[in-house]
This record gives C-alpha cells, sequence and structure tokens, in this order.
C-alpha cells in the first residue's frame, strides 16, 4: 500500500508533513510491542521523590486563599483555560448561524459540562425572560392551550441522561480527512442529565384529536426554527425540559425550554420552544426538504432520516491530545453511542484494522447516552492507526467509511458515523488520516 492511499485532512487547517506508507508502517511492526520495557507507575514516582515540589513547601502551602464567597457560581480552574468550545472561522459566513464544537480530546466519563455543550444556532441566541415566555399547544386538540413556566413545572417530571448530536457531525469527512482534531471531526454531540416534563402530559392536557398523527414543533429564535415529528415519537420519550446537569438550561441551549426528542437529529430538539401544532400529516418545512435530507449518488435525497446512527471515535490520543510522556503505558480512551438504544461492544484496533481487541466500557451504559471506553496498552513508541467500532443493542455495527460510501455515495454530509482512524507517530504526534 503506498502512501496515497493513506488519505489525510485536506481542509482549512492542513497539517504538514508525510507520514509512512502503510507497508512501512506494518513491516515495523505496528502496535503494542510485546516483551518491550515499561517503566511501571511506582517506578515512576520513585524516580520523581527529591523533587523540590514533594520536598519543599509551595506558596499554596503557605498562604491562605479565596474564601467561600470569592467564586460564587464557580468556575474552571484557570489552568483549563484552553478547554473551551471552538469553531471553525471559514465554515459559515456568520457566526450567528454556525456551530462551535465540544473538546471531546479533554473530556472524560460521558457527562458533558454544561459550559462546554457544543452550539449550533441558525438564528443566534434568543435571549427569553422565563416569565415572558409562552409554550403554545393548537391544531388538532380538543383545547388550544398556552402553558406559562409555572404551568409547565407543575407536571410530573422526569430526569433522563441523553445524547445530543447534530446530524452534520463528521459531515466534513465525507470525501476523506478534512480537519486535524477530534473536537473539530466529532465534537457536535454532548451527553447531559436533562429534566423536564414528558411532552405526553402537555399533549394529554390539550386533548388529542382521533386524527391527530404529527406535531410541528417552533422555536421562538429569530430563526423560527421548525421540524415535523410524528405522534408516536412525541408520545414515547420526547420531555419538554427546562435543566440540564440540574441547572437551567443554559440560553444557547434553548433557556428557558427546549424539546429532547432522544436519539434522533439535534435540529429536531427545538430549542427556545414556543408553539407545537398538532395535524395529520407532515409539514415539509424547509429544514426537512432542502435542509436535513441526505443527497445519494443517484440525486436521490432521502428524507425523514432522523435516528443517529450507531458510532464511536477514539477521544485521546486524538490530533489535540498527541501522546506526549512516550512509549510505555497508554490509556486509550472513546466515546460511543447509538439512536437506537445501548452500545453492547466496541472494538478497538491498533494496526488499522487487521487485528481488533474488545474495549472495556466504563461507567454508567445507558440507552440512547454516551458510552465510555478504555483499552490500557503498553505501547513500544512504533506508529499505530487507531481506529474505534461500536456495536450496538439492535446488533447494528458501525460501518467504515468506504462501506458507508458504497451504500451512500459522497454527496451527503449528514449521518456520518464512519470509523475514523488516527495515525500516531513514534514522537507521539497525532495525525486524521483514512486508510484505503
Amino acid at each position: 500500500m503506498s502512501d496515497s492511499q493513506i488519505r489525510k485532512p485536506t481542509g482549512g487547517r492542513e497539517p504538514t508533513g508525510t507520514g509512512p506508507s502503510r507497508r512501512q508502517l506494518l513491516t515495523g511492526g505496528l502496535a503494542t510491542g510485546a516483551g518491550v520495557a515499561l517503566a511501571g507507575l511506582a517506578g515512576m514516582a520513585g524516580a520523581r521523590a527529591g523533587e523540590p515540589l514533594i520536598t519543599e513547601v509551595q506558596d499554596w502551602n503557605r498562604y491562605l486563599g479565596d474564601g467561600v464567597d470569592a467564586r460564587p457560581y464557580g468556575a474552571p480552574s484557570p489552568y483549563e483555560k484552553d478547554v473551551v468550545r471552538r469553531d471553525v472561522a471559514w465554515l459559515t459566513a456568520d457566526s450567528k448561524s454556525s456551530v462551535n464544537f465540544t473538546p471531546l480530546h479533554e473530556l472524560d466519563g460521558i457527562v458533558t459540562p454544561n459550559g462546554l455543550c457544543f452550539e449550533r444556532h441558525h438564528g443566534g441566541i434568543a435571549e427569553i425572560a422565563p416569565d415572558q415566555h409562552r409554550l403554545m399547544v393548537h391544531g388538532l386538540v380538543d383545547t388550544p392551550l398556552v402553558f406559562t413556566m409555572a404551568d409547565l413545572k407543575r407536571f410530573p417530571r422526569e430526569n433522563r441522561l441523553y445524547f445530543l448530536e447534530c446530524a452534520a457531525n463528521s459531515g466534513m469527512e465525507w470525501r476523506g480527512p478534512q480537519l486535524n482534531g477530534c473536537q473539530y471531526t466529532h465534537g457536535m454531540v454532548h451527553c447531559v442529565m436533562y429534566t423536564g416534563v414528558p411532552l405526553r402530559h402537555v399533549l394529554e392536557e390539550a386533548g388529542l384529536k382521533t386524527n391527530a398523527k404529527w406535531i410541528l414543533v417552533e422555536g421562538a429564535d429569530a430563526a423560527a426554527m421548525t421540524r415535523s415529528i410524528p405522534l408516536e415519537k412525541a408520545l414515547d420519550d420526547c420531555l419538554v425540559a427546562f435543566k440540564m446537569n440540574g441547572e437551567a438550561l443554559r440560553p444557547e441551549q434553548g433557556y428557558p425550554l427546549r424539546l429532547v426528542v432522544p436519539g434522533w437529529e439535534g435540529n429536531m430538539w427545538i430549542k427556545w420552544l414556543r408553539r407545537i401544532e398538532v395535524g395529520d400529516q407532515p409539514w415539509h418545512q424547509r429544514e426537512e426538504t432542502s435542509k436535513y435530507t441526505d443527497l445519494l449518488a443517484n440525486g436521490q435525497a432521502r428524507r425523514f432520516t432522523w435516528v443517529m446512527d450507531v458510532k464511536s471515535v477514539i477521544t485521546s490520543p486524538s490530533p489535540q491530545a498527541p501522546v506526549n510522556h512516550g512509549r510505555g503505558r497508554l490509556v486509550i480512551s472513546g466515546l460511543a453511542w447509538s439512536g437506537t438504544g445501548g452500545i453492547k461492544r466496541v472494538d478497538v484496533t491498533l494496526d488499522g484494522g487487521r487485528n481488533w481487541r474488545t474495549a472495556r466500557i466504563d461507567g454508567p451504559s445507558l440507552p440512547k447516552a454516551l458510552h465510555r471506553f478504555y483499552l490500557d496498552v503498553d505501547w513500544d513508541g512504533r506508529d499505530l492507526l487507531l481506529q474505534s467500532r461500536a456495536i450496538d443493542e439492535a446488533g447494528f455495527v458501525q460501518p467504515t467509511k468506504d462501506e458507508l460510501r458504497a451504500a451512500r455515495g459522497e454527496n451527503s454530509i449528514y449521518h456520518n458515523n464512519g470509523v475514523q482512524t488516527w495515525h500516531v507517530a513514534p514522537n507521539g504526534t497525532v495525525e486524521n488520516v483514512e486508510i484505503s
């Protein structure tokens, strides 16, 4: 296999340098080296026992710190100031209809901090006082109703942990590697605990007509974002949410009210939810005709592709999380999720798919939520071609990018759940590549 068969990013933040061919990588012996000496944790700690940082009193031991009211809402350590959402400036013409990305490479576990959940706006952030916000329910109902926030909070509420993924996540990778970072290639996903009222309670309060089949949900933002949703899904597991991870929704996430549509593409999770119309057929709004449809190779478009398919990605090592400690013990960490339900297994390969190992899923394993996986290896310092492949409880297997293109062509930007490849060089740097 030649260099040309390992595809590398060609997008705006193009990496420099040339990598080894797959033949060179395989001949050189990929992956972990059996018999390679590994300095254990005890050895590393022993080597540092004489450091001034442990033998001398430091300023933080010597002087009193801030009092309890110095940071009344709390904030991350200033040493974590680089852990932030980031955008790709050239991606859109205007930041008011754009996206920024969750720094997946800096996070662990499965819960995303509220301040790091990616943003996607179609008309900027709507700033709404909760006492002025209203939710209207009308159409094929017995009694059209208008709810205040106080009204909604009197319904029985639930807490559910769900992932939210933009349909366009990884969309720039359809034709090959474009961006050199897990944050930019996969960062339009997050997972939080939502608190809210089951949508069925709100609809049942208005009373559904016997011919009701669909709902149209609309946001109060300047774009008046709207989507049609089958009534069956609305009555199943959708929530009208007002809190995330225990606190009020962040303004960029729809404060004071948003719709939660578990497992389905993020554009249907209408933020700043203001109107629900009940009807007997879909409305075919702009977001479900010219947008958020999947254009196939023959020019036809798939519509109503709501469910986010099984997917995974290694978050570390990755281009923004290189291996800085050299050879030895290495923790490979990543995320997996499926809009169908839970994740049954995640496999990880170190050699571009020649050999696979089963990763360890750690922490809560909840349906339609992110799953955290780990593979602990001893790295001998040679090239790695890292990939992960998730299998969900329904038996769906994450496809390779070639398998995805064979089925759907290269015209789409949505629902790219293909296997991602990172090349780890002997010096620990990591690059977005593709093996064909």
